[in-house]
């Protein structure tokens, strides 16, 4: 989603004042998929830290700000981005801002562009707070070197920013206040206090009932299903109704799954406590945090529920649980498919059961789910007969793999292959640095006068697009290529191991996770065994 911002929105002023040149700014925000669990990197950090460093500007006004949500930096074509640079066009702005250069894009060649050649041309101040980089100072001539000193530096001074904001967070859940980016389920931020919860009188009604079957003795799944069939909407579909959330991925099936009702019914929350610091983030990514360590503030927003219905939830779910546990230690035997068997038609795993003394597999999408949600009919699959069809599935791809693995390892097949993906990255190579030559003497023939900037637009453009497909090809093949080489002696030894086995194979946990990537079952007469090292050696041994 791209949009600009009239949040700050200062009217464009004279260029002189009071001997003074104004720069007339515009504040460019970026965030993609991937940087959504950064706090540090939300769409209003950022626009607060360049906010806050202008301040100290006098000679910078606030013109526009430009917003880009969920598009990756990899590429250019993103909607604000190009709005920003039809204003620097017009002149309506002569001044870019980001938070760091990052934001600005993750395609090093294009934001070389940008920042050496398009800005200086056009006449644009570029500014990068946090890597405290200003195209104006003085002291950024000879910027090739400095910058990446500044990089340095910005490393410690973010690692610095960062200390700060975790100390005002933690004393911000300690005092009771919410400082998560969404509400909990159930909830709403104050209008005017974000830190400050109030009861949402649209999905309070769910949760309450949701306590009501858990006390009641109703099972998890069976919840799952009643929200289902009456078309309650998720918590991902209601804040996508309300416009809080709009990518997709985010957004999910529109279906309850048990995961969600579980989180709901475990939450502390609904019962007017503050419970945060559940999660940290080590290594830019989220940990559990052990439950001693969480913080909990008591009676800071209105309960949805009473502490007895909590408790009377709490001890329902363990009763079940306890039972359930009890019957799975009495007829347990080893699931060898876990993790590995999947319904053909919905994609979901199959649910292995017992009755009496044979076990079988089933779809229970449509029983946990909802009516429909598997197009599917896999009822039954007694598991002696799918052990049957995929240990005959299995004994001929043991076949291949053992004839293949021996000529592997007499022949040396996989060095010509090598050697192709090797020369083919090399021309590649050349390639792109044939074009970032083209793209230069471009630049420079449009400033000299003799390309017009139509021409030379155009022509850059075609080389970027060619620049940007040999790079995308060249990373795959040397990915392929270290796969190639990181797997063949893995092939090559489980080939000698199916050799010591193959006299006497039998269908094992072990030989399913040496061999088998997955099983699609779509009927008990059509079931598809996907192995591992196919596409990594299916060159090779075709050519053979």
């Amino acid at each position: 989603m791209a949009r600009k911002s009239r949040k700050n929105i200062a009217s464009p002023l004279p260029v002189q004042t009071s001997g003074m040149k104004i720069w007339r700014a515009g504040l460019y925000v970026r965030l993609s998929v991937e940087d959504n669990g950064s706090r540090g990197d939300s769409l209003e950090t950022q626009q607060q830290i360049m906010e806050a460093h202008l301040a100290l500007c006098p000679d910078i006004e606030i013109v526009e700000v430009y917003i880009d949500n969920g598009i990756s930096g990899r590429t250019f074509e993103r909607p604000a981005f190009q709005m920003m640079l039809a204003d620097v066009e017009t002149g309506k702005i002569d001044c870019v801002v980001v938070k760091d250069l990052s934001r600005l894009g993750r395609n090093a060649i294009d934001s070389g562009y940008y920042l050496e050649k398009y800005f200086p041309l056009h006449h644009v101040r570029f500014i990068s707070v946090n890597d405290q980089y200003d195209s104006e100072c003085a002291d950024n001539s000879g910027s090739q070197i400095a910058l990446p000193l500044k990089n340095l530096m910005n490393e410690a001074y973010a690692a610095d920013i960062s200390r700060k904001v975790r100390t005002q967070q933690n004393q911000a859940m300690r005092a009771g206040e919410f400082v998560g980016s969404r509400p909990p389920y159930g909830y709403r931020k104050d209008p005017d206090n974000c830190h400050r919860l109030l009861v949402n009188e649209d999905t309070a009604p769910v949760v309450r009932q949701i306590f009501q079957w858990a006390a009641d003795g109703t099972a998890l799944n069976a919840i799952v299903k009643r929200l289902n069939e009456t078309g309650v909407p998720t918590p991902s579909h209601y804040l996508a109704s309300i416009g809080l959330i709009s990518h997709e991925k985010l957004i999910g099936s529109g279906k309850w799954q048990s995961r969600t009702v579980g989180k709901i019914l475990t939450d502390q929350v609904y019962t007017g406590d503050m419970v945060q610091g559940k999660t940290r983030s080590v290594r830019r990514k989220q940990s559990p945090t052990p439950q001693e360590d969480w913080i909990v503030v008591q009676d800071t927003h209105e309960p949805l529920i009473s502490r007895e219905l909590f408790e009377q939830a709490q001890a329902a779910r363990s009763k079940t649980a306890a039972k359930y546990v009890q019957n799975e230690k009495a007829s347990f035997t080893p699931n060898i498919f876990r993790g590995r068997i999947f319904c053909g038609h919905c994609g979901k795993a199959l649910h292995r059961q017992k009755s009496r003394d044979q076990y079988f597999f089933r779809c229970i999408s449509n029983d946990r789910i909802g009516p429909g949600t598997c197009p599917g009919d896999i009822r039954v699959l007694p598991e002696d007969d799918l052990i049957a069809t995929v240990l005959t599935i299995v004994r001929k791809e043991a076949a291949v793999i053992m004839g293949a693995g021996y000529r592997l390892k007499q022949n040396g097949e996989t060095f010509t292959l090598k050697a192709d993906l090797k020369k083919q990255i090399s021309l590649l190579c050349q390639e792109i640095e044939r074009d970032r030559k083209y793209l230069i003497s471009l630049y420079e023939n449009y400033v000299s006068g003799i390309l017009y900037k139509a021409e030379y637009t155009e022509l850059k453009t075609g080389y970027e697009q060619k620049i940007r497909a040999a790079t995308v090809r060249s990373q795959q093949l040397s990915e392929r290529k270290r796969n190639l080489e990181k797997n063949l002696n893995d092939y090559i030894e489980l080939a000698d191991w199916l050799a010591s086995a193959n006299g006497n194979m039998t269908l094992t946990s072990d030989l399913i996770d040496r061999l088998v990537d997955r099983i699609v079952v779509y009927s008990a007469l059509e079931i598809a065994v996907y192995f591992k090292f196919k596409d990594e050696f299916g060159e090779v041994l075709e050519n053979d």
